[in-house]
């Protein structure tokens, strides 16, 4: 071994012992920082088993106090299905004693029409009416027509409310129906899935016909009573008016309609008994009894009591009407075939006397589709909205001066 390599391994002796030194140091600082993280989860592990341990304790507390819960809702649904049995029930005993007195809506009608009792109720028949407005308008002649959309069966009512929202919607699609649709735009019912926009109002009785009417916030329409028109009994050809209140969804006022021996007013519409409309002057309903089943009848609703103020024995003709509306105290009725053609307004009645026959325009309807179901005036538009055939259409009116001639 030379001198050269002597010194090289001299050299290599000297650099490794502060090596092994910096090892030893090294190692015993991963030993503690390896000792510290086990105590540290030695801590973790301890936390976790008491978290769990207070959580089943929490499951053990909550279980009896859940089951305590579901018992008394379920005691709740029971109470509530049975005060719902309950208010069913009064309603039934309700019309069982509508039922079993008849005479008293009829006297307190003669009262309140002519201020006492007895045969002075005719008094108040086919006198001439008195308008409560300036309206002197009669129809010229029926300008133009739009289809908005289909939506519904062959029978129903489309319509707005000519006291309220302008914009507002009211759709009641069927003659015998609960639930009525809400849009809050004409342009959400035209949508595809016009549905989707709707609100839904139910109403507590499922009303008859195609004759209901949105006026002033409230919805009026003819409910059948037990035994009314097609179930037999003693009220098999009565029909109670209901005034629901749309925004509070509750019934404001009933009424049994003060006409004995009701049969459809139109021909061509046999599902309707009353036919409510409203116009400048307030709220009419069309219909006909067995007394003269060959004519309609007109009466005047008071629409805060339904009380009838006025009856009129019209000259119009049932056979082969199919819908009627009132403009400015004048009632309208529009005929057609079977099969269905073009409609036309053919006979035409004025309360006030104002407007005779030989003034009265007698206009066609544009073409359109089937046959009316039902048509509704508005007043603030001067506009019929018509349900024919499942079709919702608009119709628009010009008007002239009762006064003037055809």
């Amino acid at each position: 071994m030379g001198p050269h390599t002597q010194l090289l391994i001299l050299l290599l002796l000297s650099w490794l012992g502060p090596l092994q030194g910096q090892q030893h140091h090294l190692v015993e600082y991963m030993e503690r920082r390896l000792a510290a993280l086990e105590e540290r989860l030695a801590q973790c592990q301890d936390q976790s088993s008491r978290h769990a341990a207070e959580l089943r304790d929490f499951k053990n507390k909550m279980l009896p106090l859940l089951e305590v819960a579901e018992k008394e809702r379920e005691a709740l649904r029971t109470e509530a299905d049975t005060i719902s049995g309950r208010v069913d029930r009064l309603e039934r005993e309700v019309d069982y004693l509508e039922t079993q007195n008849p005479a008293l809506p009829c006297v307190e009608v003669d009262e309140k029409v002519t201020g006492g009792p007895g045969t002075k109720g005719k008094g108040r028949r086919n006198e001439k009416y008195d308008m409560i407005t300036d309206c002197g308008y009669t129809i010229s002649q029926v300008r133009s027509m739009k289809i908005l959309k289909r939506f519904g069966g062959p029978a129903g009512l489309w319509t707005k409310d000519p006291l309220g929202p302008a914009e507002k919607i009211y759709v009641l699609d069927g003659t015998q129906n609960d639930t009525a649709f809400v849009f809050p735009r004409l342009r959400d019912f035209t949508l595809a899935m016009a549905a989707r926009k709707a609100s839904r109002v139910r109403v507590p009785f499922p009303w008859v016909g195609t004759g209901q009417l949105v006026y002033g916030g409230f919805l009026y329409y003819a409910r059948r009573p037990p035994g009314g028109p097609g179930g037999g009994g003693e009220l098999q050809n009565t029909l109670q008016l209901i005034k629901f209140h749309l925004a509070n969804r509750t019934v404001v006022d009933s009424s049994v309609f003060p006409a004995e021996g009701l049969i459809p007013p139109y021909g061509l519409t046999a599902d309707t008994y009353i036919d409510l409309a409203a116009d400048e002057e307030g709220l009419w309903a069309v219909y006909a009894t067995r007394e003269d089943d060959r004519h309609l009848c007109l009466a005047k609703l008071d629409p805060q009591t339904l009380d009838t103020e006025q009856q009129w024995d019209t000259p119009c003709p049932r056979e082969n009407a199919e819908a009627a509306f009132v403009i400015c105290g004048t009632l309208y009725v529009v005929y057609n075939t079977r099969p269905a053609s073009r409609a036309r307004i053919q006979c035409s009645f004025d309360a006030s006397g104002t407007l005779t026959p030989e003034r009265a325009a007698l206009p066609y309807f544009p073409r359109r589709y089937g046959a009316h179901a039902s048509l509704r005036y508005n007043p603030r538009e001067r506009q019929l909205y018509a349900w024919d055939d499942g079709y919702q259409i608009v119709y628009k009116l010009e008007m002239r001066k009762k006064e003037e001639e055809v």
